[in-house]
């Protein structure tokens, strides 16, 4: 089935994954293919799971949520890692952002919008909740609010990055080059004073730069 989501779950505690399993499976979209209870087991049942979608926790014994998050990006695993935490502070959401979490909610989230979120980091967006897009946009520079103007098709590009698209993704619906789309991506980065592409999307619908 082309459609189903295929998910792993990865926290130390068995309840919570129980829990996770237990509601996930009703879900008509969304499969369960394995668990973990740490990073480093995470990383090696990824990569024999082949999971679309990893729901994580941040702060584990042993190799936690960002070590893994860092050993998937290097290993270049095509899931979307959405972090499933009851650690929103600035000091935990930025390093999971920043090692590649495409989401990023709290464990007291409504079953319901847990699956909508999950379908969303699937379909390639930037998931966060309030507060933790909050501790991200203050985590930014002044200048990062600033800037030179953009360009009309850096805009563009960055609308794009907004939606989470990746750069070949932008290059098709542009009709660029990757080279091309790669290199307006780091204008819009240096133009902004941004770090990544986290902020960017992030600075894109702080300031309406979104379809």
């Amino acid at each position: 089935m082309a459609d189903v989501i295929r998910v792993l779950l990865v926290d130390d505690h068995q309840v919570v994954r129980r829990g996770l399993r237990t509601f996930l499976e009703i879900q008509d979209d969304i499969e369960v293919v394995g668990e973990a209870a740490d990073g480093a087991e995470a990383v090696g049942r990824a990569g024999e799971l082949r999971p679309d979608v990893i729901l994580m926790d941040v702060r584990m014994p042993g190799s936690d949520g960002v070590e893994a998050l860092r050993t998937l990006g290097r290993q270049q695993h095509p899931a979307r890692v959405l972090i499933v935490t009851s650690f929103t502070e600035q000091r935990t959401v930025v390093p999971a952002l920043r090692a590649g979490a495409r989401g990023y909610v709290h464990k007291d989230i409504d079953p319901d919008a847990l699956a909508c979120a999950i379908r969303s980091v699937h379909a390639g967006h930037v998931l966060l909740q309030a507060d933790v897009a909050e501790a991200l946009l203050a985590h930014e520079t002044p200048a990062g609010t600033r800037g030179p103007a953009l360009t009309d098709r850096e805009r563009e590009v960055l609308a794009l990055i907004a939606r989470g698209r990746s750069n070949r993704e932008i290059a098709r619906a542009l009709v660029l080059s990757e080279k091309t789309v790669k290199t307006h991506v780091s204008n819009v980065l240096m133009k902004l004073d941004l770090a990544d592409r986290t902020q960017a999307a992030l600075w894109a619908v702080r300031h309406g730069i979104t379809d």
